[in-house]
């Protein structure tokens, strides 16, 4: 359900605004009306510019701090975020450059293996003498053998087709290649210097990991800072400013809950407020206040958009039938137990911040357990086929309905997908009574008692709990008052020819839309049907494989192909049943139920959590 709340408006003198702001946010209850639109403010842009590069800064020094928010010595001195930017970025910086000395070491040393380890002294000495080194590539093809005597040519090294040579003469020799430029160190020499390198990187790298793990939570605190400084500037450019600036204006939202506490902190601080219930025409926030059922879904009805404050909560009905929708999805026994041993183990391994999916997913795998063995399957195996007690099996739904084709479970799925359209639109006749006024929501209560009461009368006849002249008298009373809302009180401020006219329309999307809309439920039987069938071609071939193999291997065998048969079964099938119930529900359930989702979250102005969404 959706809780009460309360509209909150403040004057407040602008001298006390700012100190008034911050009391406002450690009491963390208020949600402010976000009046401020069109061009960004330029300094809340900035500010949420740094944050974001905060944050990226903080999740990098958590990576090199190995997870480990802080270790060693605790560090005394209080830096601010830009200071601890700039230290991080410049180590990073020196890392960064020490790579490119080695890089570029590593290059030289490329270039000089192939010429081999040389004292550049002694280059130097014979260009004291008066000689003339150079050193040359050229294809072996292109080598001429008169060099080795015209310019005392010597081969050094012969590699991938190439030639390596240096020429040793009184002048400058005119060859029609150019010399190559080589480093000014030798081998011996380059490779001392990438040690060296290699040792400076190593030592850059140690002390950014000091500092990530010494600073890491300093960090953090800074991107709460952070964020708190762009909640007090997006609060002050909400406020409006009256009596030529003197009086600050602000308008929120409180939880009817809260009251006495909002009360109390501002008869203390002096503040002229008033204080009104919410009434149904406000855009007031959202909260949810349901129980821990219901509020293990409450993820899926925020994934969709949050309800009109006019409007029902949409939960406590997406709950169970998205938990049948599910069971009958996956529709085996064994996966269900499966899914609660998995959820089970990973609660005692996973953060509880994760807790309430977990418990959502045991609640899940427990009614799967429950609605496979009425489905009768476990792990692909047919248990009605199994030596089961009588009683048991009285309660399973398989094989076909007497005297006739059809499958028990697929008349299931439609009946589950007639009633499911039923609730939705009796949830949007009364939500429209309550919005708008019963005169004006005829038209959806006429659709509400042609529907369902053809469904109940028709039902009433195919059991001969009524006879039938009497189904035959309900038909023709329930039709013609049917049709008095949809077709003549449809708008009971518009000329009636008009209404008549609008009524064969909704007349052709209700009769298209519904039969379709219920044939849609078919995909659970269709779902848990083709599961099934894996499953029992899984067991099929392990057991083949078994029989044919024989002895230890076969076993081995028909094992592995149970396991990686039935998890990927699992797999596929917990995709299948989270998806399709979810659709279901967004296109079946809330097209019929006219939901919106159009609703804004109730968020109000408090300290902010830390980095790991804990409170501070």
């Amino acid at each position: 359900m959706i809780a009460k709340m309360k509209k909150l408006t403040l004057l407040v003198y602008h001298k006390e605004y700012e100190h008034f702001l911050m009391q406002l946010r450690e009491l963390g209850v208020v949600h402010i009306v976000q009046k401020q639109c069109g061009q960004l403010d330029e300094g809340l842009l900035q500010l949420l510019q740094k944050h974001a590069h905060y944050k990226d800064i903080y999740k990098k020094m958590l990576s090199r701090a190995t997870g480990q928010a802080e270790e060693g010595k605790p560090v005394e001195e209080k830096l601010d975020g830009d200071t601890l930017v700039a230290l991080y970025e410049s180590l990073c910086n020196k890392v960064q450059d020490y790579m490119a000395s080695l890089a570029s070491v590593d290059k030289e040393i490329s270039q000089m293996e192939s010429w081999g380890d040389f004292s550049w002294d002694t280059v130097k000495s014979l260009e004291q003498a008066g000689y003339h080194i150079r050193f040359y590539v050229c294809p072996k093809r292109d080598y001429d053998d008169t060099w080795s005597e015209q310019y005392n040519a010597i081969v050094i090294n012969e590699d991938k087709g190439n030639l390596y040579f240096v020429t040793v003469t009184p002048d400058i020799p005119s060859l029609d290649i150019e010399p190559v430029r080589l480093p000014a160190q030798s081998l011996s020499e380059l490779r001392n210097k990438r040690v060296a390198a290699e040792e400076s990187i190593t030592q850059a790298q140690d002390a950014l990991d000091s500092f990530c793990r010494s600073h890491c939570s300093m960090m953090a605190r800074a991107c709460v800072k952070s964020r708190e400084d762009i909640d007090l500037l997006g609060v002050k450019l909400n406020g409006e400013a009256l009596a030529s600036g003197s009086v600050i204006l602000l308008e929120g939202w409180i939880p009817e809950e809260n009251e006495p506490e909002v009360k109390d902190f501002l008869d203390k601080s002096g503040i002229y407020y008033e204080m009104r219930n919410a009434t149904k025409e406000d855009a007031a926030p959202i909260k949810f206040k349901n129980n821990p059922f219901v509020r293990m879904y409450e993820v899926l009805t925020k994934m969709y958009g949050m309800p009109d404050y006019a409007e029902f909560d949409p939960t406590p009905l997406i709950a169970p039938f998205f938990t049948l929708f599910f069971a009958f999805c996956i529709g085996d026994a064994g996966y269900g137990l499966i899914l609660i041993a998995l959820a089970l183990f990973l609660k005692r391994k996973l953060s509880k911040s994760l807790s309430g999916i977990l418990n959502l997913v045991i609640t899940l795998g427990a009614v799967t357990a429950v609605f496979g063995t009425i489905l009768g399957t476990c792990f692909g195996v047919s248990l009605f086929d199994l030596e089961l007690p009588g009683w048991l099996k009285q309660f399973m739904i398989v094989g076909k309905v007497d005297g006739t084709s059809f499958d028990k479970q697929m008349l299931l799925a439609l009946i589950i997908g007639v009633v499911h359209i039923c609730i939705a639109m009796t949830v949007k006749a009364i939500g429209e009574t309550v919005r708008y006024g019963f005169l004006n929501s005829l038209s959806t209560w006429g659709w509400l008692l042609l529907v369902v009461g053809f469904i109940v009368t028709g039902s009433l006849s195919f059991f001969q709990l009524i006879s039938e002249h009497v189904s035959t008298w309900a038909f023709a009373i329930i039709g013609g008052v049917a049709a008095i809302g949809i077709y003549l009180l449809n708008n009971i401020h518009r000329n009636v020819l008009l209404n008549i006219g609008a009524g064969i329309w909704d007349t052709y999307n209700m009769a298209t839309g519904l039969m379709g809309d219920t044939l849609s439920y078919i995909r659970l039987y269709a779902l848990g049907l083709a599961g099934g069938m894996l499953g029992g071609v899984f067991n099929l071939l392990a057991f083949q494989v078994n029989d044919a193999a024989g002895g230890v291997l076969g076993w081995i065998c028909c094992g592995l192909i149970l396991v990686f048969g039935h998890s990927l079964n699992i797999a596929m099938s917990c995709l299948s049943a989270f998806v399709h119930p979810l659709r279901l529900t967004f296109v079946e359930y809330f097209k019929n139920s006219g939901y919106d989702g159009k609703g804004e979250p109730y968020k109000p102005f408090a300290l902010a959590k830390d980095i790991n969404g804990k409170n501070k």
